[in-house]
């Protein structure tokens, strides 16, 4: 039994962020089928009022899925999307993006909801991570949109990709309004809420502002909470007579390399990742990790 522990702990601890969220996405949805449960306190309510209760759902909601295809899909998107995402960008701004694409299509679901109860319908629950997935796909088509990617027997640029998925997403918010029953109108709002925080995350990005900083630090904030402070022995501090200006030559490495990172990201965004040399595509893999 320990053997096969720690090679699942082996295993987890090769994944990339966006794998581990997919193996918490799975092991949810399993629990989910095995105990026969659904789990409400964790899904999205559609009014504010319901929501003010159980305010952890507006995260929450995205790892929730009880149709098997609904999960499957989501969780090849996002796989897919991960690989060519950490090979260009670090883990921690996937993580903001995931999160805040989670947020943005919630907040759209509910404040539409709340506003038009007579267009949408009364009370609805949100579940599932189709807005979080939406906001990485939309990220990446709008930060390099002239991208091509190979599409059975040709290409096409990403931002064809983007468009598309945001028109059918549009034509869903109409069609489930239409046909309450079978539509789903609920789930495409937060894909659109989702789309949009993607868009404006990578605009914001191309003129170097990354606005997932905020968040980032919170995030960082809460997870030290509960972390085990480490207090041990006092040690003696060596002054390190290495720096320069105050900084250290690993500082001035690690601003070199974010700086050739910056250059191969904005050729990427004007000229597509096949522009890249062999060096520079390397440097991006081994970055990634």
């Amino acid at each position: 039994m320990t053997t096969l522990t720690q090679d699942i702990k082996k295993k987890l601890s090769n994944l990339n962020v966006l794998e581990k969220i997919i193996a918490v996405n799975v092991v949810i949805f399993l629990l989910a089928l095995i105990l026969r449960m659904e789990f409400l306190w964790f899904e999205l309510p559609s009014s504010f009022s319901k929501f003010i209760i159980k305010p952890w759902s507006i995260i929450t909601y995205a790892f929730i899925h009880y149709d098997p295809l609904h999960i499957l899909f989501n969780m090849l998107w996002l796989y897919f999307l991960g690989r060519m995402f950490i090979n260009l960008f670090s883990p921690k701004m996937a993580l903001n993006i995931y999160f805040l694409g989670a947020i943005s299509g919630g907040l759209l679901y509910m404040l539409c909801y709340s506003l038009l109860p007579s267009v949408f319908g009364g009370n609805s629950r949100l579940l599932g991570a189709s807005g979080a997935v939406r906001a990485l796909l939309i990220f990446l088509c709008a930060y390099m949109p002239n991208q091509e990617i190979r599409f059975f027997t040709f290409n096409l640029k990403l931002w064809y990709v983007g468009a598309a998925i945001v028109v059918l997403d549009i034509i869903g918010v109409f069609s489930g309004i239409a046909n309450p029953e079978t539509g789903n109108a609920g789930g495409n709002l937060a894909h659109l809420g989702g789309a949009l925080l993607g868009y404006v995350y990578a605009k914001q990005l191309v003129k170097g502002n990354d606005i997932g900083k905020g968040f980032e630090k919170l995030a960082d904030s809460i997870t030290n909470m509960f972390k085990p402070s480490k207090k041990g022995p006092l040690k003696t501090v060596h002054k390190n007579k290495s720096k320069v200006g105050g900084y250290t030559k690993a500082d001035f490495n690690e601003f070199n390399n974010q700086k050739k990172i910056d250059i191969i990201l904005d050729k990427i965004s004007k000229s597509g990742y096949d522009s890249l040399t062999s060096e520079e595509k390397e440097f991006l893999f081994r970055a990634g990790k």
